[in-house]
């Protein structure tokens, strides 16, 4: 299963490159609008298209999800979900390209309201974007963003920053709640509670995540990284192990308990036998001392 981010702010209503505003209302229609089905929304370097697989300018990733809340001073502001490439995971982490812009088509197709067509990763910060949108509202002709539109009336948003945090993925919470599983049945063969069983996360306990300059993301989000699998290798180790030893022990048990079966019908098949078989006789018959008999019982 492919990696998802978890939300992430893309852009917020004001500014663009060619001099417009982003509108409240697109923001609120591109979040309502958005189906990757439809018309997906690719994460691109720098606004750029490559034409060729395997070259510098290949798509980053995917849009997967949007949704619209209010910020600060009130203004609308769009979040996206993502599914990144390694590629961009990989440049996260060597903290390049950590802004995004947002590629807005304000009349799509046929439906005359706004749509994220694309999402661009820039290493151009807010206060650069802004020289940028300056230039590009005052020489529209000239804007370099031109040929990079997808359409003439498509604009691209000012350049945010932004987190790349990957959700925790399923499969290692799956592995987490198997191991679970197999110490409590480990518990229960022995006769114990459970209550006594190690724990698969308290085995391997997550350090704290160190910031980098300024709280960085990307250090944060490589030592997350890192411990996550260091987790997952964990769980998987000891799922082997675990279930390795109570393979072993239930061959045991199963042994046992057909020993004890053979011996409960040795001991049974012996009582009858000894049930069955006649007294030996009464006591002899005592004489006295001239020989007479004396008694006879």
């Amino acid at each position: 299963m492919a990696a998802k981010s978890k939300f992430f702010r893309v852009l917020t209503e004001g500014a663009t490159t060619d001099g417009r505003k982003v509108e409240h209302d697109w923001i609120e229609q591109m979040a309502k609008n958005f189906d990757r089905t439809k018309y997906g929304a690719r994460v691109w370097l720098e606004h750029i298209r490559g034409t060729v697989p395997g070259g510098p300018f290949d798509a980053l990733g995917d849009v997967i999800a949007l949704k619209a809340e209010k910020v600060e001073d009130g203004k609308m502001a769009l979040f996206a979900q993502i599914e990144p490439l390694p590629a961009l995971i990989e440049l996260n982490k060597r903290f390049q390209k950590i802004y995004t812009s947002a590629e807005v088509d304000v009349r799509f197709a046929d439906t005359g309201q706004a749509y994220l067509t694309g999402l661009a990763v820039t290493d151009t910060p807010a206060s650069l974007g802004t020289e940028i949108l300056q230039f590009a509202a005052t020489h529209a002709g000239n804007s370099p963003f031109s040929k990079r539109k997808s359409a003439p009336e498509a604009l691209f948003t000012e350049a945010v920053p932004f987190t790349l945090e990957i959700e925790p993925d399923p499969a290692a919470t799956d592995s987490n709640g198997a191991l679970q599983a197999l110490l409590g049945m480990f518990s229960k063969l022995m006769g114990g509670s459970g209550g006594n069983a190690p724990s698969a996360t308290s085995a391997a306990p997550v350090a704290p995540a160190p910031q980098g300059a300024g709280g960085n993301a990307p250090v944060a989000l490589q030592v997350t990284a890192n411990v996550q699998g260091d987790q997952n290798q964990f769980n998987a180790a000891a799922l082997a192990q675990l279930g390795a030893v109570l393979q072993t022990f239930a061959a045991g048990q199963e042994a046992m308990a057909a020993r004890l079966a053979a011996l409960k019908n040795d001991h049974d098949a012996l009582v009858t036998k000894l049930s069955s078989q006649p007294a030996a006789g009464g006591r002899p018959t005592a004489t006295g001392g001239n020989g007479s008999t004396l008694t006879d019982c």
